[in-house]
């Protein structure tokens, strides 16, 4: 029950705003239905990420999904050129394919057998696996699509509307808890018996608490998110979201008991890579675009922003 959880999710989020202004500890807009309505596509493009996505895991393999979860960070930063007036230097696409070759080698035997249901003779069988495999391709790319035009669209937005972080968290989540609601009651199985599987008598009020705990963080997620894209770009963020995978996959190995293979420890390695090359990239974009540092035509999309932020933050916060 996927949506379930994230309507808890969204629901203590707002739950925590509205709690921490009360207390007079942070301040954000009053709600507006102007600016909700003009907000609204994100959060649907968010939900339609959230729905595409799991979609996507039913029918394919998970190293696939991150291959073009990676993929993505380049139609990204190609968005962010028409947009915004960035660039995307030679030194950057290298860490995209360092990225997306660090999934290909961890998720190598998953990949060739993707691969291999397409390609396969037409036997019955072949036909069946061949259209479920198509099938994860297809939500795959809506997936794409849907994540590209949520993160270039947020921060266009932000852009627009001088939305401070808590202003972006609090339009978030509550205009996603309709719409993560509504998908629950009318796709998720709400019977008696799912019900019990998932909040099993013994278990109930730990479970419950524990979506409550996974509301707090994602209350610190969606601050960092949205602090993240006002002051670096949608691709720094996007990057970020492929190379925190990184020290969960080294925990697994530390922690967890995880196989070191030499697939894993050179995928790592080579995320890790990936990760110095894009931030060296962005740090000395001159380098790679052979003009001065203070030329117009170096400055990122992420600069431009961060020098939104800065205007933005001497001007008086609103009440």
């Amino acid at each position: 029950m996927v949506f379930l959880l994230l309507s808890v999710q969204s629901i203590t989020t707002v739950g925590f705003l509205q709690l921490f202004k009360f207390l007079n500890l942070i301040k954000f807009r009053d709600y507006n239905q102007e600016e909700a309505k003009k907000w609204l596509p994100i959060t649907v493009f968010l939900v339609a990420m959230i729905y595409t996505g799991s979609k996507a895991l039913q029918f394919l393999p998970i190293p696939v999904y991150t291959i073009f979860k990676n993929m993505t960070i380049i139609f990204i930063a190609y968005g962010e050129v028409l947009w915004f007036g960035g660039n995307v230097t030679p030194m950057m696409m290298v860490s995209f394919g360092l990225m997306t070759l660090s999934s290909i080698i961890a998720g190598g035997n998953d990949v060739s057998m993707a691969l291999g249901s397409i390609f396969q003779p037409y036997t019955s069988s072949g036909d069946i696996n061949t259209s479920i495999t198509m099938l994860g391709y297809f939500w795959m790319c809506f997936n794409c699509v849907s994540s590209a035009a949520f993160v270039l669209y947020m921060r266009k937005r932000i852009k627009l509307t001088n939305f401070k972080d808590f202003d972006t968290v609090y339009y978030n989540n509550l205009l996603s808890i309709p719409l993560l609601i509504v998908p629950s009651l009318l796709l998720e199985d709400w019977s008696n018996e799912n019900l019990l599987i998932n909040f099993p008598p013994g278990q109930r009020k730990v479970r419950i608490w524990a979506m409550i705990f996974s509301g707090a963080s994602a209350f610190g997620m969606s601050y960092a998110s949205a602090w993240c894209v006002r002051t670096t770009s949608s691709t720094t963020y996007s990057m970020v979201g492929s190379l925190n995978k990184l020290p969960i996959a080294v925990s697994g190995i530390v922690f967890f008991g995880d196989p070191a293979t030499f697939s894993n420890i050179t995928a790592i390695f080579t995320g890790f890579v990936a990760g110095i090359v894009y931030s060296f990239a962005k740090a000395y974009p001159s380098v790679f675009l052979g003009s001065r540092p203070n030329s117009p035509s170096v400055s990122s999309a992420s600069s431009q922003s961060y020098s939104d932020a800065n205007k933005y933050d001497e001007k008086s916060r609103e009440p």
